[in-house]
């Protein structure tokens, strides 16, 4: 136990006399998830929005009027044909283009329908099927409105029955993006800072050469590995304690669940994370080697943990692949707890699986450690 606080004691003041590394590990992952947290947004605002009044009647302008008073759509002009409509397109000038036909009054009141033409850009195909149904549910709004007041001009004695509907938002009262982005990217940031610098870390050992005098101390292999990683288990708590103060004092996130719950799922998954590291370090002789190795495997990582893209919109081959996944279950665990109240019960499977992953991988690591006997 004496060699092994030893060695955690120099790691400690290894990493805090190194003044340019300071605040890589606590200053970066802040600014960082304050910084993607705003910028990271599935939300489609400000969407440039242009119009061509062949009809110029009240329906027509009432029903740009709805367009002007959403919040999501920003009117920027009135085109007098569809051919400048599309060249301002062409030209990133507008997302999207309503054509209002003449005679749009006239054929609503008299045939009870008409038609509209809608054109979007869809460089963007994600963007624009959002758009799609912005435009749609205004649309479905002015329709609603003109057959009543229709209905109440043709026939005043009859009564429409209209249908109110009341949703009831769970787990994200307000619909803030931000409530589920925030426990994702402190995921992330937990992820990268102790994987790349338990990755780098026995690599340092080897390019400076204190491994091979630390090979001929009396110290064995348990007590060093220990020793090496256990400062980074401490480092990631202290992250995602810095994280979570974050994202309760600046962006209000919920937490509903158990904090304890978090911290022993984080050190579970940290120990997959650190095994990780050690795993690519005793197959890489530089920092440069072991940073390009833990970057290659951290990006398939994010990009189907289900951070930024539903892991069950990929395909079925994929979200097999996603069972290999140790940040798929950080994220969902952090967001079921932080958001839903979670209890060990709800994320049994989570925990189970992400120990088993910790288990096999700090498993290979060590036995993949050949430097002692």
């Amino acid at each position: 136990m004496n060699i092994i606080r030893y060695i955690i004691q120099k790691e400690f003041r290894q990493i805090f006399r190194n003044k340019a590394m300071l605040p890589i590990i606590f200053i970066m992952p802040m600014i960082q998830l304050i910084i993607l947290s705003n910028a990271a947004t599935f939300e489609v605002k400000n969407i440039k929005f242009g119009y061509i009044d062949n009809d110029k009647t009240s329906f027509s302008r009432e029903l740009v009027e709805k367009f002007n008073a959403s919040t999501y759509f920003n009117v920027l002009s009135d085109y007098p044909t569809a051919k400048k409509a599309k060249s301002a397109m062409l030209n990133g000038e507008v997302d999207v283009v309503l054509e209002i036909p003449q005679h749009f009054s006239r054929d609503l009141i008299k045939e009870k329908k008409s038609d509209l033409s809608v054109t979007i850009n869809a460089i963007d195909g994600a963007a624009a099927g959002v758009e799609n149904v912005y435009v749609n549910q205004i649309v479905q709004q002015f329709n609603s409105k003109i057959r009543v007041g229709l209905m109440h001009l043709g026939t005043p004695e009859v009564q429409p029955q209209l249908i109110e509907t009341i949703p009831l938002f769970w787990y994200n009262e307000t619909l803030n993006y931000k409530t589920f982005m925030v426990p994702g990217i402190l995921v992330l940031l937990v992820t990268m800072i102790t994987l790349f610098l338990s990755g780098m870390n026995v690599v340092r050992e080897k390019e400076i050469g204190t491994l091979e005098q630390i090979n001929v101390t009396p110290i064995k292999k348990h007590q060093f590995i220990i020793g090496k990683l256990f400062p980074f288990l401490i480092l990631g708590l202290v992250l995602l304690t810095v994280g979570l103060i974050i994202a309760k004092l600046i962006f209000n996130i919920p937490m509903v669940g158990s904090i304890l719950l978090m911290y022993g799922y984080t050190i579970i998954y940290i120990l997959v994370i650190l095994g990780i590291g050690l795993f690519i370090s005793n197959y890489t002789d530089t920092q440069q080697q072991a940073m390009f190795i833990a970057w290659f495997f951290m990006v398939i990582f994010i990009l189907m943990s289900g951070l930024f893209t539903p892991i069950e919109s990929m395909p079925e081959w994929a979200q097999i692949l996603t069972e290999f996944n140790p940040i798929k279950y950080f994220v969902q665990v952090m967001r079921m707890v932080m958001l839903k109240g979670a209890g060990i019960s709800d994320i049994y499977p989570q925990v189970l699986k992400t120990l088993l992953y910790a288990v096999a991988m700090n498993g290979l690591a060590v036995m993949s450690y050949k430097k002692f006997s």
